[in-house]
Order: C-alpha cells, then sequence, then structure tokens
C-alpha cells in the first residue's frame, strides 16, 4: 500500500520528496515529516503516514518528541546568552552557578558542558526511573554534588540527559527563567516555531506516538562492561521510548531529550542559524555568535557513543572522515530514533526530519540521513539521480 505524502516541493526539489517517500516505501516508517530550508525560505515541507497505531493520520500540524534533537535548541539558548555578553562560554559553570564547584568541577566551563567534555555525563547516584527527571531541583542538586569521571576538556562522553540540566541551570541562574521559558519567549515565539521544551497539555491532542525499539535506551549498547561510562550513562537515566506518551514527560522541561516539535519547527528555529542568526527580522544572535559553533572543542571516540565524533559549542560539526554536508561550514545533531537537524552556513540552507517509528540505535539510521543528503546535493548542484 503507497503512503500518500503531503505538502508541497518548490520546483527543483522534487529529488528530495522521492528521498522521503523511499523510506515509507521501504516499511521502514510508520508517520514522519521533513522540511527543507534555503535562504530562510522553506522549500519542502512534507509529511504523510500514521501518528499512532490506531490510524489516526499525520496532519501537517503533528508534532512528536524529538529526543536529543532537543540540545540543538538548549545550546541555542545558551549561545543567545553568550552573543549577549551575559554568558562567557570560557568561563566556569560556577561563576553563574556557585553550588556547582563541588569536587573537582570548579574549573568545568560552559563550553564543557556545550561540548560533551564536563565529564558528568551520567547522573551519580543515578536515578530509579525517567519520574526522577521531572523534579529540576533535585536533578541540578545531583549533578552540583557529583565529581566528573574524567579530566574536564580532555575527552568527550556524550551527556545524554545530563547536557539539558546543566545548561538549563546556568540560563535560570543568568535569566532567572527556565530554559523552557526562556526559549519560548526569546525563539519560539518570536519565530512562530511550533517547537516546545514543556509542551502545554492544551496541544496533547497534536502529539504523535513514538513506537519505540525494545529494550529501551540502557539496552542499545549491546552489551558493553556494565561498569563502563557508556553503561553508566544510559544506566543513570532509564529511558524505555514510552515516556512521551505522558503528561508528565510532555510537560516536564527535559533540555537534552524532552522537545516536541515537527521538521517544520525545527527548521524554522535553524534557519535562523542558517541565515547569519536572522530570519525574517527575527534575530537571535549576531553572525558572529553563530560562528562560534563552529569553534572546534574536541574530537576523537567518544566514551558513550563509541564513535569518533568532532564537537563545536553545541553541536556536531562536519568532518571529511564523516561527512553530513558536502560543504565545511556545517553543523549537526540528531534524538534518539531517528530524528534530524543539519545546517549549512555555506548554503544558507537546513534540513530536518522528525519521525515516530524509532530506530533502535543513536547513530547509525539511514532514513534522516538519506533525506538530507539528497537535499543538500540539490542546493549543491551535484545531484544525479541513480539509475
Amino acid at each position: 500500500m503507497t503512503t500518500e505524502i503531503h505538502g508541497f516541493v518548490k520546483p527543483g526539489y522534487e529529488p528530495v520528496q522521492r528521498a522521503f517517500e523511499k523510506n515509507f516505501a521501504e516499511g521502514l516508517e510508520q508517520g514522519a515529516s521533513m522540511a527543507v530550508t534555503k535562504d530562510g525560505e522553506l522549500v519542502v515541507d512534507l509529511w504523510g503516514g500514521l501518528a499512532d497505531p490506531s490510524g489516526r493520520p499525520w496532519e501537517q500540524d503533528t508534532i512528536v518528541n524529538v529526543y536529543s534533537t532537543t540540545k540543538t535548541m538548549a545550546a541555542i539558548c545558551v549561545l543567545m546568552l553568550a552573543d549577549r555578553g551575559e554568558i562567557d562560554l570560557a568561563a566556569p559553570v560556577a561563576n553563574y552557578w556557585p553550588e556547582f564547584a563541588k569536587n573537582g568541577k570548579e574549573n568545568v566551563t560552559v563550553s564543557h558542558v556545550m561540548s560533551h567534555t564536563a565529564g558528568i555525563p551520567a547522573f551519580e547516584p543515578g536515578l530509579e526511573s525517567a519520574d526522577g527527571l521531572y523534579d529540576w531541583d533535585a536533578c541540578v542538586e545531583r549533578l552540583a554534588q557529583q565529581a566528573p569521571l574524567w579530566e574536564p576538556g580532555t575527552k568527550s562522553g556524550y551527556h545524554a540527559v545530563t547536557q539539558g540540566y546543566l545548561q538549563g541551570e546556568i540560563v535560570r541562574r543568568v535569566t532567572g527563567r527556565s530554559i523552557g521559558t526562556f526559549f519560548r519567549e526569546e525563539v519560539a515565539e518570536p519565530l512562530g516555531a511550533d517547537f516546545h521544551i514543556g509542551l502545554p497539555a492544551s496541544e496533547d491532542d497534536r502529539v504523535a506516538e513514538l513506537v519505540p525499539p525494545a529494550g529501551g535506551l540502557a539496552a542499545r549498547e549491546g552489551g558493553p562492561p556494565r561498569d563502563s561510562i557508556a553503561a553508566q550513562t544510559f544506566r543513570s537515566a532509564p529511558i524505555t521510548g514510552e515516556e512521551p506518551r505522558t503528561r508528565a514527560w510532555r510537560g516536564a522541561e527535559i533540555p537534552a531529550a524532552g522537545g516536541t516539535g515537527n521538521a517544520r519547527a525545527v527548521g524554522r528555529v535553524h534557519s535562523a542559524l542558517a541565515c547569519g542568526g536572522e530570519v525574517d527580522g527575527v534575530r537571535l544572535m549576531s553572525a558572529a555568535g553563530v560562528e562560534r559553533i563552529l569553534e572546534e572543542q574536541i574530537r576523537g571516540k567518544d566514551l558513550v557513543m563509541s564513535a569518533p565524533l568532532v564537537l563545536g559549542q553545541g553541536f556536531g560539526l562536519n568532518d571529511p572522515a564523516a561527512p553530513i554536508s558536502p560543504n565545511p561550514r556545517a553543523f549537526f545533531w540528531g534524538g534518539w530514533g531517528g530524528s534530524l537537524a543539519i545546517t549549512d552556513l555555506d548554503l544558507r540552507a537546513t534540513v530536518s526530519y522528525t519521525m515516530n517509528r524509532m530506530a533502535p540505535d543513536l547513530l547509525g539510521d539511514p532514513r534522516g540521513g538519506r533525506i538530507a543528503m539528497t537535499a543538500l546535493a540539490v542546493m549543491s548542484g551535484t545531484y544525479r539521480e541513480k539509475s
């Protein structure tokens, strides 16, 4: 049965729609959305499939939990404050959050947090269940008391859930607002972006139901030693993928994993970055503030992801060894299950993808990559139709 795809494609971008349709034709999707922006203009906006197993269709305004694609939104909040001079990325976190300077963390900088090199990828002691993530004060107090698992700044280890609490508490200490409130007031509402870090109950009816992989996040590593940093990280915040079905999860501010939106909304926010910090008269930061994302902080095999990464300020960077764009000035991040967001400064373009059928791993899902590579090739003038 062919899945009907809805939306629009600007002439010349038809190969992108075919890449999106192919994911459905190969049985890889239940429901999904994708968007491409160029020079701030939405040139591809597509959606299709089912929002839940009952057969509810994925509509134009359907939104879904995107897990770690939320990290891009949290990073933008910190970068905006840095651009305003309210945060120094090179300064110790304790300058803004004095209680954090305990147990060897006095020299952990904001940049360490932004680049997953702070040495605090896990809650210690670990949370008993995902319910622990809904108590902001308890989470940040726990993180303030911990010692780093390695010398900060020397290695990266994916801060899968903790990064958002660290960033969010910095934002709260500097602005007096939660990061969800700051994001809504300073980013989402000015841009008209349907993305939420803490979803109002009034929007619940629009949320697509995730189809999680068996075993949850803690099981995805395939059996590393129980005392490894990877196992410790995912075990410390046990998540199954079913949590976004609950009002508690959707309403909580979980800046590293709990954001809700669709590809159009993700692309709308990132289009401001792609266009030098401003789109349609709404400026998030200066062009120099955007360029700071490209400041390489660390490269090498990540202690948690067990894969080579090149990390900038809040985003992964393009690298010839694992290219995410044909152009060097590009950055990205994605979420557990497969959501993906790529921003290309050379093309002034973004590619975004969200879905509800989750792939089991944190890396390697082909769906978003297929779409992104096609879109970026089309915009770069290098696309060639395969026979």
